[in-house]
């Protein structure tokens, strides 16, 4: 029995979320694949991500960014994170050899933790990066770039590109020094649109547009909590945390997946992020999006979006002020775009499933 290692930064929920449809892609392809999870993710998340029969093994691959909620990243304090991470690697890389010699993986599959894919290659285990960005080009990008040790710069830029293969999904990063790349289409997940079962199950009149909002993994931000009630669309959020609104829905109180969902909403509230952006695209939806001016990957992601559906900008001022009624209007009235092919999934696919049944 194949068994694939998927090693995940902890950055929020979008790593697993974007590696997560190739593996369940895999699992189709591959009966009785064997595929662990590795990484400090949230179980629940974990679950409900990847298709039945894992093995979660919950440790820390890699540092993670520090952040104020889904949109300030403390980048001061993160770049401790990595320098205190980077001045222990030699014994965090004797943990993970440890770890691959006891699992015997046939492939490790890394978004984006670089330390397996270090110790996958030394210890002669097959190892593919798959990620829009590398850790390398976010931090030598930021805003405290020119504090970032130039040890691990170098660190990083060796390991990513010396991995046997670096998967690009579209939108990605240049990552032009990348030699071993290979660029393939969006991944994200496709669904129906289910909105007129969707409106019945929360009660929503079918002249109602309705609007997901989604910034990702991140606690401590509930604009909702500020908003007055309106009547021009229909929020939808994964959890309303106790709130009572005539105008919002939780889908968790509804026992109602959001997965299933994705084709069914008229536009999309969120941030600049790969897994927002590409199911956007991949489902036709309209995308109102506040800015992440700090984050290296946001130009690239605005380019790619504006290419693919209609979207608007929202200051993050009128954003908490609930002043959103002009952009969401304009939207609407673009109406909805035609979905395009999350092709990524099936060529990465192509390339990964050689190495798992050799």
């Amino acid at each position: 029995m194949p068994h694939l290692l998927l090693a995940v930064s902890a950055h929020g929920y979008g790593h697993l979320a974007q590696s997560a449809p190739v593996i369940e892609a895999l699992t189709r392809r591959i009966p009785g694949l064997k595929v662990t999870l590795q990484g400090d993710i949230d179980p629940v998340f974990a679950h409900y991500r990847l298709p039945m029969g894992f093995t979660h093994l919950r440790e820390t691959t890699d540092p993670v960014l520090l952040m104020d909620g889904p949109l300030i990243t403390r980048w001061a304090d993160s770049l401790a994170e990595y320098t205190r991470f980077d001045a222990e690697y030699e014994r965090h890389l004797k943990h993970q050899m440890h770890s691959l010699r006891r699992l015997a993986p046939d492939l490790v599959l890394s978004d984006i933790p670089w330390l397996p894919l270090d110790a996958a290659r030394q210890l002669g285990i097959p190892a593919i990066g798959l990620c829009s960005l590398s850790w390398y080009d976010i931090l030598r990008e930021c805003p405290v770039r020119a504090q970032v040790p130039t040890a691990l710069l170098e660190r990083l830029r060796r390991i990513y590109s010396t991995a046997d293969l670096f998967i690009r999904p579209a939108p990605a990063m240049p990552m032009d020094w990348l030699t071993n790349a290979r660029d393939v289409g969006p991944i994200a997940h496709r669904r129906p649109d289910r909105s007129t079962t969707l409106r019945k199950r929360l009660g929503v009149p079918a002249d109602r547009p309705l609007a997901l909002m989604q910034f990702g993994g991140f606690g401590g931000f509930h604009p909702l909590t500020q908003w007055p009630e309106q009547d021009q669309v229909h929020w939808v959020v994964r959890d309303l945390r106790g709130q009572q609104r005539g105008d919002a829905s939780g889908l968790s109180d509804h026992g109602l997946d959001l997965l299933d969902l994705l084709g069914s909403f008229d536009l999309i509230l969120t941030k600049p992020g790969y897994g927002s952006y590409a199911e956007a695209a991949c489902n036709g939806v309209p995308v109102l999006h506040v800015p992440r001016p700090d984050w290296p990957e946001e130009p690239v992601l605005n380019r790619w979006i504006r290419r693919q559906v209609p979207t608007r900008e929202l200051s993050l001022a009128d954003l908490k002020a609930g002043r959103l009624a002009g952009p969401i209007a304009e939207l609407l009235a673009a109406g909805r775009p035609t979905p395009i092919e999350p092709s990524g999934i099936a060529a990465s696919v192509e390339l990964l499933e050689p190495l798992l049944r050799d």
